[in-house]
């Protein structure tokens, strides 16, 4: 470990408040930072953002998103990832992650803290590491996340037997559904590939190989669509085994004078049935177009090729995080 600067202390840059386990060295380039169980781990932050973090107004929000952006960095390419004044940027544009997202999040940490199948854990007050896991700020979400694990079936409460007539609860430990709801993640998780539903006319060319295309591999992914796929299958059958094989589903709703594409809304749909993540996207002058049963999601409009990907591709980073292949 590096030895401590005299000249700071040992608070964790990006949550000043909570201290950071382990000592740092500052050099002109780069702090080395020790491990701060709030920021999820280890990490390296340049004196830029440094600055930007403690002179500006970096919303508690904004922070949580910034670790858990560390967090996925960690997961997928660098076990010291820096931060930088972009990185912060980043977590500034991102949106807040949904509650099911941040509990599947909760989920998988208690997970990675268990070693036989039948293991409990205690989360407290002072879990920090999970508080940076699941995005959250205070105990009271916490507490929340873990009910809607149990609720959902997947931990349950492992208490004491009554003395004294209290019950005490030692801990939280994951069911056979909450096993099962693992193994689906990691399938998930693992793949860079992005299965790509649109129209497959050749007016849009250019949107997928302009838009689509560069964003999802500029965000770390693989796009695939399936009609540039090589089979002898079925197509229904390759289209369903390919959306499984996904990390996520990139839908786009752009139609022509025939009216909607059925197979993007059977795709999206069966997506969602895997509990996959699908972005949508439509060309804005085909939004007033949008069948009742998807128009109520958030869509991406785009304008032309270069907004679409520039649109889509934050809305990966911020919605999913950057791919294996970034």
């Amino acid at each position: 470990m590096p030895n401590k600067d005299t000249n700071h202390d040992d608070r964790c840059q990006i949550w000043p408040d909570y201290d950071s386990r382990g000592r740092y060295v500052e050099s002109e380039k780069v702090n080395v930072i020790g491990y701060s169980p709030r920021a999820g781990g280890g990490y390296k932050i340049t004196p830029e953002a440094i600055r930007l973090l403690e002179h500006h107004e970096i919303t508690n929000e904004i922070r949580a998103r910034l670790t858990t952006i560390l967090v996925d960095q960690r997961e997928r390419i660098n076990s010291w990832p820096t931060v930088t004044t972009d990185m912060i940027d980043r977590a500034r544009l991102n949106q807040s992650m949904a509650v099911d997202q941040r509990a599947e999040r909760l989920l998988k940490f208690i997970s990675r803290q268990v070693e036989t199948i039948a293991d409990t854990i205690s989360i407290t007050r002072e879990s920090y590491d999970a508080y940076a896991w699941s995005e959250s700020i205070e105990w009271n979400e916490i507490a929340y996340l873990l009910e809607y694990l149990g609720e959902m079936g997947w931990v349950k409460r492992y208490s004491s037997p009554m003395k004294h007539g209290i019950q005490y609860i030692q801990g939280w430990q994951l069911t056979v559904s909450g096993h099962g709801k693992i193994a689906e993640q990691r399938v998930s998780v693992d793949s860079s590939q992005v299965f790509v539903a649109m129209w497959f006319d050749e007016s849009m060319a250019e949107a997928f190989e302009e838009g689509i295309e560069p964003a999802i591999r500029e965000a770390g992914f693989e796009p695939l669509r399936i009609d540039r796929k090589e089979h002898i299958n079925k197509i229904e059958d390759e289209i369903i085994a390919e959306i499984r094989r996904s990390r996520f589903v990139v839908a786009d709703f752009t139609h022509g004078k025939n009216g909607a594409r059925g197979g993007v809304y059977y795709e999206a749909g069966f997506a969602h049935g895997l509990n996959l993540p699908v972005i949508f996207t439509c060309r804005e002058d085909k939004m007033n177009t949008l069948h009742f049963d998807t128009a109520h999601y958030v869509h991406i409009a785009w304008k032309d090729p270069e907004d679409l990907c520039g649109q889509l591709r934050t809305r990966i980073l911020a919605v999913i995080g950057e791919g294996p292949e970034i």
